[in-house]
């Protein structure tokens, strides 16, 4: 997540150019030190919650236009990861994760796609310098404060999807509401901007008119 020493100028180029740059990145995955604090028993209580409950990511819909609205989306995002993930199916399951774990903690589907881009470039098993591990590379040290202690399954989809959502409704809630400082804490790099600015930039690659065509 980190991007050590490179300028804010080399971190947002790529996402500037859209998809077809980052779809080619190279694949080291570029990590930051998220820091391990302590926790209170409550909060430590209702993260280890939100990540037990491992229910499979099944839409529900309050209404057909809902769910229109939702294959919407799924078919317009299918189509801008198409050249990452060729296989629909495996496209398919992405997205539908993305988009429940996203909901289930309260956080913007296009911010949580546009980390992913800028964490792991959407590579299931991409692994940092600092050992950060999956899409949203999270710090292997979170199974131990939160999970079960088992860092390999931070490599399965729906298990790296929860935890790294769940930690940034986490940071979120911790900074109220502050994005920039949410993201910031999130990699590592508190209060510098390159990182938010990084994941904002690379958030409009996924931005959706969620109108339904009159």
């Amino acid at each position: 997540m980190s991007l050590g020493g490179l300028s804010r100028r080399a971190c947002l180029a790529p996402l500037a150019l859209g998809p077809a740059a980052w779809l080619g990145l190279p694949a080291q995955a570029h990590a930051g030190s998220q820091l391990e604090e302590p926790l209170m028993d409550s909060v430590r209580t209702a993260l280890s919650s939100a990540i037990a409950n491992q229910a499979p990511p099944e839409p529900e819909f309050a209404s057909t236009e809902a769910r229109l609205l939702y294959l919407r989306w799924l078919a317009t995002m299918s189509d801008r990861l198409r050249r990452r993930k060729p296989e629909w199916e495996v496209r398919r399951d992405f997205l539908q994760t993305v988009w429940y774990e996203s909901r289930r903690a309260g956080l913007d589907v296009s911010l949580v796609l546009g980390l992913i881009q800028v964490e792991s470039a959407f590579r299931k098993f991409a692994v940092s310098s600092v050992g950060a591990r999956g899409y949203m590379q999270v710090m292997p040290f979170w199974t131990r404060v939160i999970g079960d202690g088992d860092p390999g399954k931070l490599f399965h989809m729906q298990t790296n999807l929860r935890f790294g959502c769940v930690i940034l409704r986490h940071y979120l809630d911790r900074e109220r509401g502050d994005l920039f400082m949410t993201l910031g804490r999130y990699n590592g790099s508190r209060g510098r901007a390159p990182y938010p600015n990084a994941v904002f930039t690379a958030q409009r690659n996924w931005l959706f008119d969620g109108r339904l065509a009159g």
